[in-house]
C-alpha cells in the first residue's frame, strides 16, 4: 500500500489520484507521521459499503436464528400475504 504525507496529497492530488485510479491501491494519508485517513477509489469504496451491508443482513439473520426468532414457511407466507397479493 502507498503512503503520502498530507502535505504530498494537497499538493500533487491530481497525480496522486490519478495513480489511484490506475492501480486501484487504497492509499495511506499520514499527518504528523500518524496514519490520518485511506484515500480509495469511488468504485471500490462503493463495493466494499454492499458487501458490509450483505453481511450485516447475514449476521442479523444468524443472531435471529440463535435467539429462536424465525418462521416456517407457511407462517412466513401467511404474515406475508397481504403483500404477495
Amino acid at each position: 500500500m502507498k503512503t503520502e504525507l498530507v502535505t504530498t496529497l494537497k499538493r500533487q492530488a491530481t497525480k496522486i489520484l490519478a495513480e489511484l485510479h490506475a492501480s486501484k491501491e487504497p492509499v495511506l494519508i499520514t499527518e504528523h507521521g500518524q496514519p490520518s485517513a485511506y484515500l480509495v477509489d469511488v468504485n471500490d469504496y462503493e463495493l466494499t459499503q454492499n458487501r458490509m451491508q450483505i453481511l450485516e443482513g447475514i449476521a442479523r439473520g444468524e443472531t435471529s436464528i440463535l435467539e429462536n426468532r424465525t418462521y416456517t414457511q407457511s407462517e412466513a407466507k401467511e404474515k406475508m400475504s397481504k403483500w404477495l397479493k
